[in-house]
């Protein structure tokens, strides 16, 4: 940090309870949002309560410091992007305040789907919903004035403002909602002076706030002054929606809301021209429908490329869907309404090529995930150009939309683009998003020049440039054109509020900033061909302004700066939803630097050189990085299926190669040499691991967290008792056979399950070989980034597997981590081909079985366990993408009662929760977990991952079983050994 920030920071944290950021690295995360903009804050403050708020605004003003409020940081548009003090609200201003029959208090960090949840218990919900709204904060929702799909139904945000709460520039807090016109007493005389000034404005400048109205059902444009005046009132809390911060900082805010629908019914009427899409959209009008969405040819073709259900729903010659919903107080109603609507644009002059109808309330929600989560797919693209969003928030008539859309292709054709076309069809609202490349110079002037043709094109027909995703960064130098001689009532308005110009300065009123200014580099670092030290094959070494780092992965330059910028910084990885299982981490803690998007943000900053060496060797690095585990859930969930586990098992490696690796992560790298010492004295070993001594001892020497119950060790491993039995050796056998990986666990620990395993697939006609040269399979290596070490294992085993699989055989092991490491990480970690055909002929044990029984070649002769047992599918697992096959094959055990948690991760996450920084927060992640165990009506748990089952035993003596040792048990394999449903752990120990 500068002399600048570093006394930022000291004045600050002396006046603040909240966070005050000032290292690089931190502002590096801050320094971009959903946008196509970047630009580095001099701090980032994270308010606790209104009293920092008001401190640090005093703070800025007397210093003539910019402030730039933001959210979650999902705005299109750089709203909240700046050079001056960003104040992030999302992290400690999210409490939802008092909540009656009609309304709710919130602060500006609530979650817009968060507070709809908590208002669904009393049949409520606040109407506007913005496409991100799992993630979007209700102070972003009043900032740009929000609406969404649904416009049609409920407006936009500021139809439901009753009074709002604000910080002005000066630090004075002031309480706005209708004001009388008559002079009176006011507790706030600020408040009285303020009315009076705005007033007097709007009543002078009355003819040319008309005059400026716009055709387009809703405009978001510049200051909303059209609605504020009333005969006896003026509303000062609606000036502030909209307002994107410019005019004060809302920290407090009274919605109004409305009875949730008590019917709802979707359908999709499917076009093979968009444009006869567009005229369809007025006959459906005619009809009473709450919203109605048109989602174009790219998007369809990813939806059905990556959800099988739109595969099935949408014919693959569809070139347009019309989304259209209808609410009601009867379903029979919705039901005749949505046929009516069929009806008659069958009967139009543009009739569907085909329409799919439903009033289920699940089907209805999957018809909308066509729309909600389709737009940030776009940038599973292929290719250097992005869809990017610096026009996509026109609005115009919707009669209009056929004649513009002719108009906006032939613009697009002349600038030889094309672009993505998703639209609020029934309110004219259209998001538009030309596909360009931001490394290249032609297409960055392209940008400047397709937006002053389409904006021209949109303000002849009386439209609006921005209809609900504000000016922002992209089209505040626009304002001006299209508010006229009105924009100089905007100016007024600001040096009313903000005459030192503070407030998120560049924002509506522009400073002449031009629309490509401050774009978010992208460029491909040069190579580093003079490096100093020798090179694998397949590694390159990235040079920047700023640092060289050595590339550990199969990858080259091009490649990890591609995976980088796929990243379009949406902000879906900061969902709390059930829906998705995302980031453990960042549910637990909800910082950006805990979410994916802050991740590759780092490695941006890396690749760019806005961050130094020094930077990649702090501790603020380190910590950033290790608050990754590895567990690929972002992989999956990712709109654009960005890679951030890879990438930061680059990021902790650049990190090690700078300053070594510490004794607790060389220690849990190498957890088989401490299983093969255990095998050997096992007596003394968990001895050693039940002794609180000891235990302390070991968590000062190698911070293995001291309460932290573990596994205790067999009294020999399992690859000698597999020698025993002669299942080491290979033998000419007919029909299918498996390599048995078996991993640490199984190995060292549990020797009962690695036997449960190999005896089921026998049991079932499957040879099992397990070969005794294999070793451990590196995934806590990789998580914890020792590279070199994941690779000497990884390129060890390829060596044996591969050539077991060249003799016939099928990769096979009953740990889930162990599968994702041998699929995802050995190619990333070795490339070539042996290391591809090792991940394509591996599989988890269970899911092995379960496509058995699929094929009909698993055999049922199953005897009956009666017993209630509550299942949790691990992470690796799920990363695999083969749905829950332990559970499947759970539910063929007759008397069996399986129940699935879905409580989300375990909060284990491999080695994290056995360090001592870590343990209290994993038993946070995995409370709800830990809770549902607990409950009487379940005797035990069931997971296929070990290091969930010591999560799940942490806080009870109830015993969790892997699958395969249940099928054994019910199979009768077991003979001699005790009941696993019997076992109880221990107070240090798992059963």
């Amino acid at each position: 940090m500068d002399q600048e920030q570093a006394r930022i920071k000291e004045d600050l944290s002396g006046l603040l309870a909240g966070d005050v950021l000032c290292d690089d690295l931190f502002l590096q995360l801050y320094a971009s949002d959903a946008s196509v903009y970047e630009i580095r804050p001099a701090a980032v403050v994270r308010p606790r309560h209104i009293r920092d708020v008001t401190a640090c605004v005093q703070y800025a003003a007397e210093h003539s410091i910019p402030l730039h409020p933001r959210g979650a940081g999902t705005g299109l548009a750089g709203e909240s992007l700046g050079p001056g003090i960003v104040i992030d609200f999302s992290r400690y201003m999210n409490r939802i305040g008092t909540v009656t029959k009609h309304t709710a208090t919130v602060q500006p960090g609530v979650v817009h789907a968060t507070l709809n949840d908590q208002l669904a218990r009393q049949g409520r919900l606040f109407g506007p919903d913005p496409a991100m709204s799992a993630v979007t904060t209700m102070g972003s929702v009043l900032a740009i004035d929000a609406s969404g799909s649904h416009f049609l139904q409920y407006g936009s945000a500021r139809r439901y403002v009753r009074s709002i709460r604000v910080v002005l520039a000066d630090g004075d807090v002031v309480d706005f909602s209708k004001e009388p016109l008559t002079r009176v007493a006011d507790p706030q005389p600020r408040r009285r002076e303020l009315v009076e000034r705005v007033t007097g404005i709007l009543q002078r400048d009355a003819e040319k706030i008309r005059q400026a109205s716009r055709t387009s059902q809703l405009d978001r444009s510049g200051y909303q002054l059209h609605d504020l005046l009333s005969r006896d009132t003026i509303d000062m809390a609606r000036l502030f929606v909209g307002s994107e911060g410019t005019l004060g900082l809302i920290t407090e805010a009274t919605l109004a809301t409305e009875p949730l629908p008590a019917a709802r019914g979707v359908v999709l009427l499917l076009y093979d021209r968009l444009v006869d899409a567009a005229h369809a959209v007025m006959d459906v009008r005619k009809e009473p429908i709450s919203a109605c969405d048109l989602i174009d040819r790219r998007h369809l073709s990813l939806a059905r490329e990556n959800d099988v259900r739109f595969d099935l729903l949408i014919p693959p010659e569809t070139e347009t869907v019309l989304l259209v919903e209808v609410q009601a107080e009867s379903a029979s109603t919705v039901n005749n309404r949505l046929e009516a609507i069929i009806n008659r644009v069958k009967a139009s002059k543009y009739p569907p090529i085909g329409a799919r109808m439903t009033t289920d309330a699940e089907d209805v929600e999957i018809y909308w995930d066509l729309a909600r989560k389709v737009v940030p797919t776009l940038y599973r693209l292929k290719g250097t150009s992005r869809p990017l969003p610096f026009i996509e928030d026109v609005a115009i008539d919707p009669g209009q939309l056929p004649d513009f859309f002719n108009h906006l292709f032939e613009i697009l054709r002349r600038h030889g683009v094309t672009a993505s076309i998703f639209a609020h069809a029934a309110h004219g609202q259209l998001h538009i998003r030309p596909l360009l490349d931001l490394a290249s110079r032609a297409d960055v002037e392209d940008m400047e020049r397709i937006a002053r043709e389409v904006y021209d094109e949109v303000l002849r027909r009386g439209g609006t440039i921005s209809g609900e995703h504000g000016d922002g960064l992209s089209r505040s130098q626009f304002v001006s054109q299209q508010a006229g001689p009105l924009y100089e009532t905007f100016r007024e308005i600001k040096q009313i509020f903000d005459p030192q110009g503070i407030l998120n300065p560049g924002k509506i009123i522009s400073k002449g900033e031009t629309l490509t200014r401050n774009l978010r580099p992208v460029g491909t670092v040069p190579i580093d061909t003079a490096s100093d030290f020798p090179l694998a094959p397949t590694q390159e070494v990235l040079k920047g302004t700023g640092a060289t780092v050595q590339l550990q992965l199969h990858w080259d330059a091009e490649g990890i700066a591609h995976a980088a910028r796929n990243c379009n910084g949406c902000g879906a990885c900061r969902s709390g939803s059930e829906d998705v299982r995302m980031c453990p981490i960042f549910r637990l803690s909800p910082r950006e630097e805990s979410s994916p998007r802050a991740k590759a943000n780092l490695i941006r900053g890396v690749l760019t050189g806005r961050l130094t060496e020094e930077a990649i060797a702090s501790e603020d690095f380190k910590e950033v990085v290790d608050l990754c585990v590895n567990c690929h859930q972002c992989r999956l969930d990712c709109p654009a299926s960005v890679d951030i586990p890879k990438l930061m098992v680059e990021a902790k490696a650049a990190h090690l190669a700078v300053t070594g690796m510490r004794p607790s992560d060389w220690a849990l790298a190498r957890l088989d040499r401490f299983g093969a010492l255990g095998t050997r004295i096992p007596r003394l070993a968990n001895w050693a691991l039940s002794n609180r001594v000891t235990r302390f001892f070991l968590e000062k020497s190698f911070s293995l967290a001291q309460g932290r119950k573990l596994p205790k060790f067999a009294r020999q491993s399992f690859m000698k008792l597999a020698a025993r039995k002669k299942w080491t050796r290979s033998h000419r056998v007919e029909g299918p056979k498996v390599l048995y990986f078996v991993d640490l666990f199984a190995n060292y620990h549990d020797t009962g399950l690695a036997e449960a395993t190999a005896n089921v697939l026998m049991h079932n006609g499957v040879s099992v070989l397990v070969d005794p040269r294999q070793m451990q399979s590196g995934m806590a290596a990789v998580s914890l980034g020792a590279v070199d070490l994941a690779k000497r294992i990884a390129r060890y085993n390829v060596e044996v597997l591969a050539e077991r699989i060249h003799q016939g055989y099928t990769i096979i092991t009953s740990e889930p981590s162990a599968a994702s490491c041998l699929i995802h990480e050995y190619p990333s970690l070795l490339g070539g081909e042996e290391a591809t055909l090792v991940a394509e002929h591996t599989q988890e044990s269970c899911d092995y079985l379960w496509k058995m029984h699929q094929a009909g070649q698993m055999r049922l002769d199953l005897s009956p366990l009666a017993t209630q047992l509550i299942y949790h599918q691990p992470c690796h697992l799920r990363s695999l993408e083969v749905g829950s096959p332990g559970e499947n094959l759970l539910k063929l055990i007759p008397g069996i009662s399986v129940k699935r948690s879905e409580n989300g991760c375990s909060g284990m996450a491999g080695t994290y929760g056995l360090v001592r920084k870590n343990y209290r927060s994993s038993l946070r992640a995995g409370f709800d977990l830990i809770s549902t165990l607990r409950d009487p009506q379940f005797h035990a748990g069931t997971t296929e991952c070990s290091c969930c089952k010591i999560q799940m035993e942490q806080g009870t003596t109830k015993p969790t079983v892997h699958p395969m040792k249940l099928l054994a048990w019910s199979y009768g394999l077991m003979s001699g050994a005790r009941n696993p449903l019997h076992q109880e752990s221990g107070e240090l120990t798992v059963s």
